[in-house]
């Protein structure tokens, strides 16, 4: 498609859109009295209105019902996520015994790697990109540290980054391979951001998968930034593991409940040690209060405590969304609307003869809802224009914008506009 850097344009593509009526079903905020262009959905969706109702659904069981809400409430507690095992395997491309929900997103990936992080003096290495979200930073370190007074093994040698090449924004996939190649026998686990949240780069997790299995270890992926943005085929690619939060594509609100995978193969090994709890135990026995743990097979069988039904209500009111409109028509979107995007920023570039750069991948097929743009000679004013003239977006030290485009509830003339704020900010 040839696209123009016109408000008719724009509002032309609206049009032609089908999933433009979303955009109603959220609630913006608003900056001198009008509603925001929204760019931080990889951070946190935006709340849509059917949240409400699910979540007073809950609090009125819970008035009127109290304790026996757990089983006749119109969406019993004691089974409540068992309904995210359909919808969430479409989103992740699972089996709907792969899939569970529990906890927070650093805390899974801590309990999964309980089970798929099992080092010894010789295979006890890590492999993640360079520059990995933070909290997957720490995670690593502090299990490498738990292990190593057993194995007596060093951090500096546990954990080995995937590196950019000098000049370059984004990491090859010859990269990746070549070091777990490299690696190979002292490989015990592979876990990779599916999307980097810095710079918005697609990993090709179905290779990934492939070679870290090839060499023996288990491959596992942290979906933050993946999770109801990419087209993911989890069992397919045969991957060990994987977990994600909902509350930023999947606008379940701040600080929601994870998302979990464990493949179908791992489900009947008994020799797969995991930290177990009350709600993993075979649900038919579980209010027996037996001694000896049986736990459920499949991925409900890494749960440990009941849930918050208070926190999966609103995640339930995304995922059911999310089921209606499907991935499919959600990536169609995505592709056009960020394109749009990238064509409007070189647009403006070339307009105020400005020198900003984009760092996420320019093939589609390398990227997702996200477009990182390095600012040269501009620097953290031009951030706080756009917000102060309600463009909602992300600032990264030391001068990266990142911008997210989410299908659901961002419109192409909302692109447009920005780009003339854009503009304004650079000349201001």
């Amino acid at each position: 498609m040839i696209f123009e850097n016109t408000l008719e344009f724009a509002k032309h593509l609206d049009l032609q859109d089908p999933l433009h009526k979303y955009q109603d079903e959220f609630i913006f905020p608003k900056v001198q009295g009008k509603k925001v262009i929204y760019f931080t959905g990889n951070s946190l969706g935006l709340q849509p209105k059917r949240t409400k109702a699910y979540v007073d659904e809950v609090m009125n069981d819970w008035a009127n019902l109290a304790v026996e809400g757990h089983f006749y409430s119109e969406k019993p507690w004691w089974d409540y996520h068992e309904r995210f095992a359909d919808p969430l395997s479409k989103i992740v491309g699972a089996l709907p015994s792969e899939v569970t929900v529990m906890n927070t997103l650093t805390v899974n990936l801590h309990l999964l790697m309980v089970s798929f992080y099992q080092p010894t003096q010789t295979r006890y290495k890590i492999i993640c990109e360079e520059k990995a979200f933070p909290s997957d930073q720490y995670m690593f370190q502090s299990q490498v540290d738990f292990h190593s007074q057993n194995l007596g093994i060093q951090l500096e040698d546990a954990i080995v980054e995937i590196k950019r090449r000098d000049g370059e924004h984004n990491i090859r996939l010859e990269d990746v391979l070549a070091k777990i190649e490299e690696v190979g026998d002292e490989l015990a686990l592979v876990l990779i951001g599916g999307v980097n949240y810095y710079t918005g780069q697609v990993f090709d997790m179905k290779t990934i998968t492939a070679a870290g299995h090839k060499v023996g270890a288990y491959v596992g992926w942290d979906l933050a930034h993946a999770a109801g943005n990419i087209k993911l085929e989890l069992h397919d690619w045969n991957a060990d593991f994987a977990a994600w939060c909902s509350y930023k594509y999947m606008n379940s609100g701040p600080g929601n409940a994870s998302g979990c995978f464990i493949h179908k193969k791992h489900h009947n090994n008994a020799a797969l040690p995991r930290f177990a709890g009350w709600w993993g135990h075979n649900k038919e026995r579980r209010f027996k209060m037996e001694q000896t743990f049986d736990p459920i097979q499949g991925a409900d069988g890494w749960q440990i405590s009941n849930l918050s039904i208070l926190s999966l209500a609103p995640y339930l009111a995304s995922v059911d969304m999310f089921d209606e409109i499907g991935m499919d028509a959600l990536i169609q979107k995505r592709d056009a609307i960020t394109s749009y995007l990238e064509f409007i920023l070189h647009e403006i570039d070339k307009e105020v003869d400005s020198s900003f750069e984009i760092i996420t991948p320019s093939n589609p097929t390398e990227r997702a809802s996200q477009l990182s743009v390095l600012l040269h000679g501009e620097g953290r004013s031009l951030f706080d224009y756009l917000m102060q003239n309600g463009v909602i977006t992300d600032w990264r030290e030391p001068n990266v914008i990142r911008l997210a485009p989410v299908p659901l509830y961002t419109s192409f003339e909302d692109i447009y506009q920005f780009g003339q704020i854009l503009k304004a900010g650079i000349q201001s």
